[in-house]
Order: C-alpha cells, then structure tokens, then sequence
C-alpha cells in the first residue's frame, strides 16, 4: 500500500473535521447480532446505527405529534 500524499492528508483531515465520535456501549453478543444485521442489508456498522436512529427519531416525532 503507498503512503498517503500530503495533500490526501490534509483532506481526510478536513473532512474528518466535520464528525464527532460517539460511544456506544453493546455486549459481544448484540455487536454480533448488530455486525450481521448490517452486513445483510449491505450496510457498514455506522451506516446502519445512524439509519436506526434517524428513522427511530422520525417515528418518535410523528408519535409525539400524534
């Protein structure tokens, strides 16, 4: 693999300027559960935990709204 030039340093920088980490506690089991979910739809982990809790919240919302 070759090493990254500076300028492709600088935009993963930059683009990685635009996120914040979030911590989420799971046991071995529910990784496993929630790595296999993903991978099924074709999703990475990240992709899939951030569409579960968009579509969580809009739900939550339209109930609220009732």
């Amino acid at each position: 693999m070759t090493e990254k030039t500076e300028a492709q340093k600088r935009a993963q920088k930059n683009y990685m300027s635009k996120f914040i980490r979030l911590e989420f506690r799971a046991t071995s089991e529910q990784r496993d559960a929630i790595q296999a979910h993903a991978a099924a739809r074709g999703e990475s982990v990240n992709a899939f935990i951030g569409r579960a809790i968009k579509e969580t919240m809009k739900r939550d919302k339209e109930t609220a709204e009732g």
